[in-house]
């Protein structure tokens, strides 16, 4: 029953424990007969040797459970920056998320880009403040911090009784019983017992500021609270999931994973105040005839068959894998979709039910079901799966910029054969990755979203693929940018295979603020065909990659096409491409070229007492210190600094800080490069200006 389905996420900062929260789901749902630890590196859902090795997810992992007649279907997302990609398709298809947060660390970075993920696919969340026996453990910061940083209303529908060693149990707010768990059980026991004197005084506190926070969002509930009445457990039970559901509240629980307290009351939560597939209700997607009108699928079985690829993964025994969450309808092995943005027909090979690297085969699924494919050979992250008399396309997925590359080269010919088919497998599971041939130095460059990042890349080329590579050092993935308006015309008028062909195009660019490529097919013309416009644009947009000078990409430029020049008898769709790809060219030389770096946000947790040396090293490092925060007998240093600068820093702010410091960084935005260290830059790769 669809009522009883539950697609989630687990989502957090690295560290705080979101794998540990999974293993123990696992093992009190009983899918696991014993408890798995990411420190033993026997974690059912980090499989991957890399994850174990470094004892952190690398890659979402999805598996199944069951709890008081529900089906949980749980993806266990990464917590690192580097495999943001991973939290950002994992959130696309599905209806709720869990939140963890270390009752220490409280919101970290990592955290706020999560949230400002789930924010935009509107996923309905709870959080969950683990690692609630860690010395400086304080559950009520972490509810402030989510208030305050993150925005949201929230409330604790449990409050912690003790903390760090300490820490026994919880005190339901809704109940108003105290749950102390069983050490000798590994926590699968646990009592509900009354509560003392002093316990009911402090719950009663809470549960008076949980209500209040209910009634700021609902009027029914504020009427009968202002009004005296009596609120059972099961009314706000309901009033919170509705919240919870539409209007983004956010209940707070606690636990501490590890030592086993905490998971079932999860469970509970996850089952009674995440949303079910009907609940989401209706999935909107696009006509594919006319984009811009809006169709939907309700979830159901008996609804035309739609969904949406989200992550294609290589699996050793049964090849090309693609993870799928269904919308509308069903799907059976053996059966034939449609893909619209492809325009193919696809052949369904077996449909398996993941659980972690495992799997169950089956012989049908349905509407809010998410399983694995075998046997596509056009659909790709992203695209939309559907019944071919009745297609609709769903929104697609966006990719971060890559913005650090290092050199690979095959040590023997055997692999430089095995190379480049293994990267293209490699780009297709992961679109956040991608490699190009550098056509000045003839190099092999593969680009990623920071060092761990493609360090795990050379990992997997060497160990899963056995592909021999040399590997350089990390290089920075630096822009170019016009300085000025400028225009450029060109004509292509040459014979090929027999016949003239024929195409003129006159452009204009000119700088914009947006760091993206814009084409403005301003020029109209009744007499030229529209396959001529639609070939200049191609031309443009196909010479970005390479650049006006450096080989470098293109952004921050506006393109206005604003002639074209036509001939009736040799006028061809080429001829207009290569026209338009070389007065683009032309026209951004002439308008000036400057170099443009990554420029990366930085939060650093260090003791006060190296404070002063890490903000004296990050300004020799070009960095700007954007804010300071005390946190306890911590500080939190926030800053900007440019990526060329910052390789190798995990080493640096240790020896700096006898590694009590730690830091995460981010993408921020690309900037203009000083004109002196743009041509250091530029003599580097023998380009002289």
């Amino acid at each position: 029953m669809l009522e009883s389905l539950r697609n989630i996420g687990i989502m957090a900062h690295i560290d705080a424990g979101k794998t540990t929260t999974t293993e123990r789901i696992l093992y009190y749902t009983g899918v696991n007969y014993k408890i798995g630890e990411v420190h033993d590196g026997t974690a059912t859902m980090d499989w991957m040797i890399q994850e174990q090795e470094r004892g952190i997810t690398i890659t979402s992992a999805a598996t199944t459970c069951k709890w008081k007649k529900h089906k949980i279907n749980i993806i266990d997302t990464p917590g690192h920056v580097d495999f943001t990609i991973e939290v950002e398709r994992s959130l696309r298809v599905l209806d709720g998320a869990i939140g963890v947060f270390c009752a220490v660390g409280g919101v970290e970075p990592q955290s706020e880009t999560v949230w400002l993920q789930a924010d935009k696919y509107k996923v309905p969340r709870i959080a969950f403040v683990n690692k609630m026996d860690r010395i400086g453990a304080d559950f009520f910061n972490v509810v402030d911090e989510i208030k305050t940083k993150l925005g949201k209303v929230a409330a604790p529908l449990q409050i912690p009784v003790g903390a760090e060693d300490t820490f026994a149990g919880v005190i339901d707010l809704l109940k108003l019983k105290k749950i102390v768990w069983k050490d000798e059980s590994l926590g699968a026991e646990f009592d509900e017992v009354d509560l003392s004197e002093d316990e009911q005084a402090e719950a009663d506190q809470y549960r008076e500021e949980l209500i209040e926070s209910l009634a700021d969002l609902d009027d029914d509930l504020a009427e009968k609270y202002l009004g005296g009445e009596e609120l059972s457990t099961d009314y706000l039970m309901k009033t919170i999931r509705n919240l919870v559901i539409k209007k983004g509240f956010i209940p707070v629980l606690c636990g501490t994973a590890f030592k086993n307290k905490g998971v079932q009351t999860l469970l509970d939560a996850i089952v009674d105040y995440l949303p079910s597939p009907i609940d989401v209700g209706a999935v909107k997607g696009h006509d594919v005839k006319n984009t811009d009108k809006i169709i939907d699928r309700k979830p159901a079985k008996e609804e035309d068959f739609s969904g949406l690829a989200f992550k294609i993964a290589t699996d050793p025994f049964v090849g090309q894998l693609t993870y799928f969450r269904i919308y509308s309808g069903e799907l059976k092995a053996g059966g034939q979709v449609f893909n619209p943005l492809e325009n193919k027909k696809e052949r369904i090979g077996k449909i398996l039910q993941m659980h972690a690297n495992k799997r169950e085969e089956l012989q049908s699924a349905q509407a809010g079901d998410i399983v694995a494919i075998t046997g596509l050979k056009f659909t790709t992250t992203g695209q939309t799966l559907c019944v071919s008399n009745k297609p609709i396309i769903y929104d697609l997925m966006e990719f971060p910029e890559t913005v650090i590359s290092v050199a690979i080269e095959p040590k023997t010919t055997a692999d430089e054969d095995k190379l480049h088919k293994t990267l293209a497998q490699l780009k297709v599971e992961d679109p956040s990755f991608q490699f190009n041939s550098n056509k000045e130095t003839g190099q092999l460059l593969i680009y990623g979203m920071g060092e761990l990042h493609l360090e795990i890349i050379v990992d997997r080329l060497k160990r899963e693929f056995n592909v021999g590579v040399n590997v350089g050092d990390p290089q920075v993935s630096y822009r170019e940018t016009i300085n000025s308006e400028a225009t450029a015309f060109h004509e292509y008028n040459k014979e090929v295979g027999g016949k003239t062909q024929y195409g003129g195009v006159k452009l204009t660019v000119s700088p914009m603020e947006e760091q993206e490529v814009v084409f403005d097919p301003e020029f109209k013309s009744r007499e030229i065909p529209e396959a001529f416009t639609n070939a200049a644009k191609s031309g443009v947009m196909d010479s970005v990659l390479g650049g006006a000078l450096t080989g470098y990409p293109l952004i921050g430029v506006k393109a206005t096409l604003k002639d074209l020049k036509f001939d009736e008898e040799n006028s061809a769709e080429l001829a207009y491409t290569i026209a338009a790809s070389m007065a683009f060219k032309e026209a951004c030389t002439k308008a000036g070229i400057s170099l443009m770096e990554p420029m990366m946000n930085l939060e650093i947790l260090t003791p006060v007492e190296n404070t002063g040396d890490i903000i004296s090293d990050l300004n020799q490092k070009r960095g700007r210190i954007v804010s300071i925060d005390s946190k306890g007998e911590r500080e939190i240093i926030k800053a900007e600094a440019p990526l060329s600068n910052m390789f190798g820093y995990t080493t640096q702010l240790r020896s700096r800080s006898q590694g009590r410091a730690s830091f995460t960084m981010s993408f921020k935005n690309y900037e203009k490069l000083e004109n002196n260290l743009a041509k250091q830059i530029l003599e580097k790769r023998g380009i002289f200006i």
